[in-house]
């Protein structure tokens, strides 16, 4: 008797605990059941906003979402809007935010009670490169042509665009501006598709706009590459214009201006996301890298493939903070 009760006790609990189990990983599935809102903490037509609306279009194009994903751009305060919108949300899933390097400088510069870790990270998607830009009718074949009327011209005659104030293109011109002991004036505009522009316009002198945002003006002719912000060339071989492909842009450093940056293209939750959301919306952007459509993407705008997740990007943010607050404070741009 003792023998069949100690079975059947055993084979109870054996019950019970794969009925647990089964109950525990049931719970542990977890997807939308409404429209996930898809913050932008930037301009229209800069390099986040075309990522974001490129992944909404596939996204919904393969149906690897059940519900909706809806971009909305918020770019005030230099996408201080987006990044306090998305730190106050209720953590029920349906919020996700794209961000880019403005992640770092605009608290730093602003003082806006915000900081990265007041989010809960999923994924890098990418990297973002920088590429030093001019109008194509410029005189300046090259980089040393460039920076040698830089420094013979009067302090501030060469006109700057960038997206933002005390960003990531502004950080860039004082590293250029140092290299070449010269002062220019930097002009703000609300995104890199209106940067474009202006250098297509020659309201500006030069540019350091992502491929991304200045490619369809270089292959239009308009525009002209001199270097790449980056430690090695771009690995892309293919011909965007009919001489030059990405991979025949040089690097800047290479070209004797000792100037590397690159931009963080990466998804955040609010704080307190479950584990359970964070899988989900990681699971779907690992769908989206398997998908042709993401390979041409990465393709056209020359983005570093860089994927990261859980503690690698963690430890990943964690220098980037470092190195960003020293950039910052070199540059004069902390927040008093």
């Amino acid at each position: 008797m003792k023998t069949h009760l100690s079975i059947f006790i055993k084979t109870a609990a054996l019950v019970a605990g794969g009925l647990l189990c089964s109950n525990t990983f049931a719970q542990a599935k977890w997807e939308p059941t409404k429209s996930v809102e898809f913050i932008v903490p930037a301009g229209t037509g800069g390099g986040a906003d075309q990522m974001a609306r490129f992944l909404q279009g596939v996204i919904s194009k393969h149906k690897l979402m059940a519900q909706p994903l809806v971009v909305v751009n918020k770019s005030g305060g230099a996408g201080a809007e987006g990044f306090l919108d998305a730190k106050g949300a209720r953590p029920d899933g349906h919020k996700i935010i794209i961000t880019l390097s403005n992640l770092f400088t605009t608290p730093l510069a602003t003082g806006v009670p915000f900081n990265w870790k007041d989010l809960t990270p999923v994924a890098m998607l990418a990297l973002d490169e920088f590429v030093l830009w001019v109008n194509a009718e410029s005189p300046y074949k090259s980089v040393g042509d460039l920076t040698k009327a830089i420094k013979q011209a009067e302090t501030g005659k060469f006109k700057m665009g960038g997206t933002g104030s005390k960003q990531e293109d502004q950080i860039i011109t004082v590293a250029i501006e140092k290299a070449t002991d010269k002062k220019m004036i930097y002009i703000p505009f609300k995104g890199g598709g209106d940067v474009a522009v202006q250098l297509v316009g020659k309201h500006v002198d030069t540019t350091v706009n992502n491929p991304i945002e200045a490619v369809a003006h270089w292959k239009g002719g308009s525009l002209r590459a001199l270097c790449v912000f980056d430690s090695q060339v771009m690995p892309y071989p293919k011909k965007i214009t009919p001489t030059q492909s990405w991979k025949d842009i040089p690097t800047c450093k290479s070209q004797g201006l000792d100037v590397e940056y690159l931009m963080l293209r990466g998804i955040f939750m609010p704080p307190k996301a479950t584990p359970a959301q964070v899988a989900y919306f990681t699971d779907v952007f690992q769908k989206v890298r398997q998908l042709p459509e993401w390979k041409e993407f990465m393709e056209t705008g020359a983005f570093k493939e860089t994927f990261m997740m859980g503690q690698q990007f963690q430890d990943w943010l964690l220098k980037a903070e470092v190195e960003h607050f020293r950039l910052m404070r070199e540059a004069g741009f902390l927040a008093k």
